[in-house]
């Protein structure tokens, strides 16, 4: 893909930022009250009018509005997302700094915890985690943050590694500029280019995962709405209402597809042999 902004690109960023409105203006957009119930209203077709209303994605089980939950869960998949992100990218960043600048056995020790970490399948010990500290949104972000920041610590070290023996640096370092001052100032913003590369591609697989923990009843819990309860919910309905789960399913991925194509486009801007090619 082209790092220049083409009309695909333009369109990836519409639809990205349409998710971005859709869940923060999601209690304006919705048209009903996505934890309203009524039996009476239970697994409605999309499009069914009546006197309470339209209901233009259908209803669920339980006669809540498809539409205003979709737009509901959108905000919690990607509040999840932002912050487990922020939390990993933060801790992951700081230790790739410190064993990048120091060296020695502070190096060792770090990159030996990451090895350990990426050893373990990510997923398994989300759901261990989670298991064991309880489902809610506050222990899904910490858990989801702090399992995935390797890998920001692996690009941190690498990159640290490279930037320290720049002559500026030296320079700075002769100067008496603090290791504090140094990291901050200087190498942190020469490093960041390819940790918001690594950030793009985590965020679309932090939705992916608190969809899947979601689903398995270890995410946001009922009767709050997100993508994956709602799948989770009608996947005993598939047969005589495939709404419930291909409407909520469609937008995740969509969503993690244009995530995962607008992180391979910010790779393309970052990286100068792939604008070279």
């Amino acid at each position: 893909m082209s790092g220049r902004i083409t009309p695909g690109v333009a369109l990836l960023l519409a639809l990205l930022a349409a998710f971005v409105v859709a869940a923060v203006a999601a209690p304006i957009l919705a048209p009903f009250d996505p934890l309203r119930q009524s039996l009476l209203l239970r697994l409605r077709p999309p499009g069914t009018t009546l006197a309470a209303g339209t209901f233009l994605l259908g209803t669920d089980d339980l006669g809540r509005d498809l539409l205003s939950r979709v737009l509901y869960g959108a905000r919690a998949s990607l509040a999840v997302a932002a912050l487990s992100v922020s939390v990993s990218l933060l801790v992951g960043t700081l230790l790739g700094l410190l064993a990048g600048w120091f060296r020695g056995w502070p190096a060792i020790l770090i990159m030996r915890l990451v090895d350990t970490m990426l050893s373990i399948p990510a997923i398994l010990l989300a759901v261990l985690t989670v298991a064991v500290l309880g489902p809610g949104f506050l222990n899904l972000v910490l858990v989801l943050g702090l399992t995935r920041w390797p890998r920001y610590t692996r690009v941190a070290y690498a990159q640290t590694l490279q930037v320290a023996n720049l002559p500026y640096i030296r320079a700075a370092e002769m100067a008496g500029s603090s290791a504090l001052r140094i990291l901050l100032r200087h190498v942190l913003p020469n490093i960041a280019g390819p940790l918001m590369v690594v950030a793009t591609t985590e965020f679309g697989l932090m939705i992916l995962f608190e969809a899947g923990l979601s689903f398995l009843g270890l995410g946001i819990q009922p009767p709050f709405p997100s993508w994956g309860s709602i799948m989770s919910a009608g996947r005993q309905y598939v047969a005589r209402a495939w709404w419930l789960t291909v409407f909520p399913g469609a937008c995740l991925f969509v969503l993690v597809l244009c995530v995962n194509l607008f992180g391979d486009w910010l790779r393309d801007r970052v990286d100068p042999r792939s604008q070279s090619r």
